[in-house]
């Protein structure tokens, strides 16, 4: 199958893959991510999805805003539910019992049936080497529940469960790096991207789909309940997560990084954070600390990403 051109007039007269309706919050980032991942190919399509935000906004009783075959199984298993799927369909094309057209098999989680509550049949599914993609949309609590903090929760943050206030400032330490920790599988494909740039986040996927065996790609999805943001900031704050490094643009194809999109101009972290009311506390100035050691992290990590990507660039010059 060619790769689909990704050229807004012909995307915008293509099939739904996942209706308009849903019960999804006014302004949430994750049906966008999930619109855009869908519209990138023609592929035949196979999704699980992980309890979440996603999952009960999306298919209610009998009612669901998929359009392609689609399984809901629990919080913690929906990459082994796919890797199952996925194993099953190369047994019966092996048996001659179905035939081969090429589908594709996808998990959706929140990051908290990724990060932690499904990081066991996620890692597992890695690991046993399955031909499919998992896709984080990594919106950094446990939003669907509460907003309680996950391990994908920004230093600083004010959660239900590490509330700013005389006790503690937020939550007290950096968040997990998902996206290396995938990497370290030694996987084929690894990838972040953000709903903000949709031409590199469709490219991410249409690579990952014509690459054999596991992929991880993780994508910024705002929450304006959790992220106590403006309803219509979605595609903004995920633009300025990009342009600060907060969520840098990158990609880890059979060991090499390739950062994907640089800054022209990298803005201060406070430009993510100051729109954002679950970091409000930070800018009084008894936590005037909070903001420079937050900045401090997030450039240590770009620079690092830096170095990586030129040793990536220097072995291919070899």
């Amino acid at each position: 199958m060619t790769t689909k051109p990704l050229r807004l007039r012909e995307l915008a007269k293509g099939d739904e893959r996942i209706s308009h309706g849903h019960r999804m919050c006014s302004g949430c980032g994750a049906p966008i991510v999930v619109k855009q991942v869908l519209m990138a190919t023609d592929y035949p399509i196979v999704a699980s999805n992980a309890t979440g935000c996603l999952e009960v906004s999306t298919c209610i009783q009998e009612y669901t805003a998929w359009k392609i075959p689609w399984i809901h199984s629990a919080f913690e298993n929906a990459a082994a539910t796919i890797s199952g799927v996925e194993a099953m369909y190369r047994s019966l094309v092996k048996q001659g019992k179905l035939e081969d057209r090429n589908v594709k098999f996808v998990a959706f989680g929140g990051d908290g049936g990724t990060y932690d509550i499904g990081f066991q049949s996620l890692s597992g599914a890695m690991e046993r080497g399955h031909d499919m993609m998992y896709i984080c949309y990594d919106n950094g609590a446990y939003m669907n529940t509460g907003i309680q903090r996950s391990s994908a929760t920004p230093f600083g943050a004010n959660t239900t469960t590490c509330p700013a206030g005389d006790v503690i400032p937020g939550k007290l330490q950096q968040r997990k790096d998902m996206t290396k920790i995938m990497a370290a599988h030694g996987i084929p494909y690894v990838a972040q991207a953000s709903p903000s740039s949709w031409m590199d986040l469709m490219k991410k996927v249409q690579k990952a789909f014509e690459i054999k065996g596991p992929k991880f790609l993780n994508v910024i999805s705002p929450c304006n309940r959790g992220w106590r943001s403006r309803t219509d900031d979605a595609i903004a704050l995920s633009k300025l997560a990009v342009e600060t490094c907060y969520w840098p643009l990158y990609e880890i194809e059979n060991g090499v990084t390739r950062v994907t999109i640089k800054p022209k101009e990298k803005k201060p972290l406070v430009d993510f954070l100051k729109p954002q009311g679950r970091f409000k506390h930070m800018f009084s100035p008894e936590n005037a600390g909070m903001l420079t050691q937050a900045q401090e992290y997030v450039d240590a990590q770009w620079n690092q990403l830096l170095k990586e990507a030129a040793a990536g660039e220097a072995d291919k010059a070899e």
